[in-house]
């Protein structure tokens, strides 16, 4: 129906004929003299009609349209240094394709403020501010950019099930659901099954998946439902190796969003590109934290302030928005993980201005040692029948992580982690 976009439309097209398609955004009536802003994918463009000149038909269809109504608008580019980008339709016909309802139950001029769960309640119209959907150019953007960095790298994309018969890692943060006649659950990562992929010879493998996590948690940073990069390598000597894939395609993530300058100039933000990511092991990050009069217990996880609080350090002491936390305790790692003494894992986090973006390390490839761990963190062997049947005949030494893309994006823009999900699924919402 149309011949450009919006910004496709410049002065050197002056006096050419052009049809565009969009929403009514603005209307301004100033008696003889209307004008329209129509927004489209490309941005804003005005349409300026003059009584006398314009036909009456489309005098009176402005009279009549409402704003975010959907039209269809055939017009002469006219060069005009006081119009916006220096350009403006002089339109010969208007056609309201569907027009829309009034109150908005939204200001899409954002000159009056909606909460957001207002947004979100109206997620369709939401998404017509630029400043919104900028969110989501960018985070396409980086999807784009994560396979195109695996691809190049030799990874094999998969998709692997997202209904299974038992844990894929343990504890009880499952979402139970009815299987015909037995008990399923809604899978919390791809991770058995990128393990088993590893027997089958294809050596790297990854998927953007969704994670599901039974969590009751009422915070900026965490949701029920989020997508992921889910990556595992075969034949790597150690976690190091896969730190390596994880430091080029986190870079070249970030590289991307920093790229997108309309959105970014849309949205006011400025993206800096980190060097070389900082590597501190678990031991000296709680060192860290302790010179700095924040105490976490060894052998705890580190919790959200303590998480924020070392992002502070590691910004102050080594210039850098990420930093990896390596050999964590076994003992608060999944069984699958594996092992560097008794105490210690060959495991690590990575963290981005103060929040866990990414987890992964070395995985268990002998059998015997995989079982003995199973049963450490007391869980049944028996369960995990399908998956130990892959390491019965011939399995390499293996790692892997998975990339929260929720995480990245939040972190990227400086929202909260609800602003960039189309449709975030937390403990009180499941519409729309």
């Amino acid at each position: 129906m149309r011949t450009q976009y919006s910004n496709e439309i410049t002065p050197s097209l002056d006096g050419k004929s052009v049809s565009l398609c969009g929403w009514i955004h603005e209307i301004r009536d100033m008696g003889k003299l209307k004008f329209l802003i129509l927004r489209d994918r490309g941005g804003f463009i005005q349409i300026t009609a003059k009584a006398g000149t314009c036909d009456q038909s489309v005098l009176n269809t402005i009279n009549e349209v409402s704003r975010e109504s959907v039209v269809d608008i055939k017009g002469i580019v006219r060069k005009n240094e006081k119009a916006p980008n220096n350009v403006e339709i002089s339109p010969v016909s208007i056609d309201i394709i569907s027009k829309s309802g009034s109150p908005l139950p939204l200001d899409v001029t954002a000159k009056v403020d909606a909460d957001i769960d207002t947004r979100l309640n109206n997620r369709f119209m939401d998404l017509r501010k630029p400043e919104i959907a900028a969110i989501f150019k960018i985070r396409s953007k980086i999807l784009s950019a994560g396979r195109e960095f695996l691809l190049k790298n030799g990874f094999i994309e998969i998709h692997t099930p997202k209904i299974i018969a038992s844990a894929s890692e343990g504890g009880t943060e499952l979402f139970p659901i009815s299987y015909f006649d037995r008990e399923a659950y809604l899978a919390q990562s791809p991770q058995l099954y990128k393990q088993m992929m590893m027997s089958s010879g294809f050596d790297r493998v990854y998927e953007i998946t969704n994670y599901f996590r039974a969590e009751e948690h009422d915070t900026r940073r965490h949701l029920n439902e989020v997508v992921a990069i889910d990556a595992e390598i075969s034949f790597i000597k150690d976690e190091n190796d896969v730190m390596g894939f994880l430091e080029g395609l986190i870079l070249s993530i970030i590289k991307s969003a920093a790229e997108c300058k309309t959105e970014l100039d849309i949205l006011k933000k400025e993206i800096n590109v980190p060097g070389d990511i900082k590597k501190i092991t678990y031991d000296k990050a709680l060192k860290l934290l302790e010179e700095n009069g924040k105490v976490v217990p060894w052998g705890a996880d580190i919790d959200t302030e303590g998480e924020k609080f070392l992002g502070d350090i590691v910004m102050k002491r080594y210039n850098s928005g990420l930093c990896f936390i390596t050999r964590y305790p076994l003992r608060i790692k999944p069984f699958y993980t594996m092992p560097h003494d008794s105490e210690y894992s060959r495991s690590f986090d990575l963290e981005y201005k103060g929040v866990e973006i990414s987890s992964g390390g070395q995985r268990i490839h002998d059998y015997n040692l995989l079982v003995e761990r199973i049963k450490e963190c007391n869980l049944n062997p028996e369960n995990f029948g399908f998956y130990l049947n892959a390491f019965r005949y011939g399995m390499p030494p293996h790692g892997g992580f998975g990339l929260g893309i929720e995480r990245v994006m939040m972190q990227l823009l400086d929202l909260s982690i609800r602003e960039v999900v189309l449709f975030p699924r937390d403990r009180h919402r499941l519409t729309p």
